[in-house]
């Protein structure tokens, strides 16, 4: 969405604020007035809306686009996203203020491949969706389930759903492999990493970043003796980043730090 039609979905709009306002419309907000909002996709939040976002947080009160009115919510907010937030904050682009106001309560959904038991419901649940009305097709095999279960679905949820959908569409959910995941495989050890064609360019752009990121700090951390400063100084980089990021991967000062650098 445009920045101007998120702001007029979140906090509505009244008649002629704009070109297509030919009414007074309450937003999602006032919608959700003594229950709770769920904003997916928080990261993805135009810099220029954070504010008002905070605003609406802070003093529990909207106003509509073209108002000067402000109209007093009593709601819970939820939200999700696929982004770290903490390495956005560090990039500029996400506020530091609103994501300690929305970080109140954190809840980290595990990839699938660390919930391959999940998965068996999950076919279950979408298959039953998915079949059509007529209920002609025949359930998915249990071979087929523990093919889908023994996959890392880099996608996650929504490949997981596609593929079954496409895989129910197209009569090939029976086969002993289950729905086709077409990949790229490695070209050896010194090659670039697997590509996946199943999982979007950026979501695997970001997996590896990460991954290389972890590498890296864990072996400026074994090099410098688990030295906070050291390591920012050969990462260039500032401790604060390095302190977040042993905290975000779980990485461990091997102690001999100066000035109580080391954490562990």
């Amino acid at each position: 969405m445009s920045a101007a039609l998120i702001e007029s979905e979140l906090f509505g709009h009244v008649k002629g604020a704009f070109t297509s306002a030919v009414s007074e419309r309450p937003g999602a907000f006032e919608a959700a007035d003594g229950g709770t909002l769920f904003l997916d996709e928080i990261g993805e939040l135009p810099l220029d809306l954070q504010p008002k976002l905070l605003r609406a947080l802070e003093r529990r009160e909207v106003r509509r686009v073209g108002s000067n009115v402000t109209r007093r919510v009593d709601v819970r907010i939820v939200v999700a996203t696929n982004r770290n937030l903490a390495r956005e904050v560090e990039r500029g682009r996400f506020r530091e203020d609103l994501y300690y106001r929305l970080a109140v309560l954190q809840v980290a959904v595990p990839p699938l491949r660390e919930r391959p038991g999940d998965i068996p419901l999950l076919v279950r649940h979408f298959e039953e969706g998915l079949r059509p009305r007529s209920g002609s097709q025949p359930s998915l095999s249990g071979d087929v389930v523990a093919a889908l279960a023994a996959r890392s679905w880099p996608g996650n949820v929504r490949e997981l759903r596609n593929a079954l959908a496409r895989a129910l569409a197209l009569g090939t959910a029976g086969g002993a492999g289950g729905p086709p995941a077409p990949a790229v495989p490695s070209e050896g050890a010194q090659g670039p990493p697997a590509v996946d064609l199943t999982e979007p360019l950026l979501a695997g752009r970001e997996r590896v970043a990460e991954a290389y990121e972890r590498a890296y700090l864990d072996a400026a951390l074994r090099q410098t003796g688990g030295n906070v400063s050291r390591a920012a100084e050969l990462a260039r980089v500032n401790r604060k980043f390095i302190q977040r990021a042993m905290k975000r991967y779980g990485l461990r000062g091997d102690g001999g730090a100066e000035g109580g650098d080391a954490d562990g």
